[in-house]
């Protein structure tokens, strides 16, 4: 099954991977490996940015500085070219503001590529700080644990829907329960397809878009970043990479205690 699921990915990855067109594939060159990576045509104020950078060198000789396995592999910044073992590296810049560009149909998968930023309470527009990347690493969620955030965010707008519309109607429906039961179905049967209907409309409802649940339990990611961070590409090759990164052993500010130096990132001809 899991097979089978790959090789539909794989051709569906391979489909849209035709219909990117305006931007070249980049390659990202490590001391752990080299990994190629797609920039998406839909998120251009990211893609036209970073490949501006990359086509400038600008994060040739920098490190992976910051690496949380199941989480990400963050790299890309300034200070951490040539930077002495041990030291804290990765400030952020203010010069390299982009304004977010947030896609319904992309997300934190496995292998996304996206642009890291300040927290919420400083920076509440979510701007990207587009100095740095980070490319994620992630974690096999179940289908109960999918199935579950769904239901916390739907079932108490159906919960509020039901008392709405039931409320009228609840002395006539104990009236009917004791005095005639058909009466009684039909009257209910009415009431929830009112709120039926209305759920089905009902704004801030929350359900993962098809093909998603299948990405996240069988290949992993991180579905709490999405909407929160722009994903402006994706790896496509090389994903064991990743892997040798995301498995280094860090210290307390988690930076690899063995250097994964970013060696190049340029476009394939």
């Amino acid at each position: 099954m899991k097979r089978h699921l790959f090789i539909v990915l794989l051709i569906t990855a391979a489909s849209y991977l035709q219909s990117q067109t305006k931007y070249p594939f980049i390659v990202i060159e490590t001391n752990y490996g080299t990994m190629k990576a797609i920039l998406y045509d839909d998120t251009p104020r990211h893609s036209d940015h970073y490949l501006k950078l990359i086509r400038q060198g600008y994060f040739d000789g920098t490190l992976f500085h910051r690496v949380v396995k199941n989480f990400v592999i963050q790299g890309g910044a300034q200070d951490s070219r040539n930077a002495p073992a041990g030291i804290q590296i990765g400030s952020g810049r203010t010069d390299m503001e982009l304004m977010p560009e947030f896609r319904k149909d992309r997300f934190h998968k496995k292998g996304a590529l996206a642009a890291p930023r300040k927290g919420d309470s400083e920076n509440p527009q979510k701007k990207s700080d587009a100095s740095q990347f980070y490319i994620v690493h992630g974690k096999e969620y179940t289908q109960g644990r999918l199935d579950t955030m769904e239901m916390a965010v739907n079932v108490p707008i159906k919960n509020q829907l039901i008392r709405t519309y039931y409320a009228p109607h609840k002395e006539e429906l104990a009236r009917l329960k004791e005095s005639d039961p058909r009466g009684f179905n039909a009257l209910l049967d009415s009431v929830l397809g009112v709120v039926d209907s209305l759920y089905a409309l009902a704004p801030g409802k929350f359900l993962f878009p098809d093909g998603l649940k299948e990405i996240y339990t069988n290949f992993g990611g991180l579905h709490h970043l999405d909407g929160e961070y722009t994903v402006f590409g994706e790896v496509t090759e090389g994903l064991e990479v990743i892997e040798k990164i995301a498995a280094l052993a860090v210290d307390e500010n988690s930076r690899p205690k063995t250097d994964a130096k970013i060696i190049r990132i340029y476009t394939e001809p």
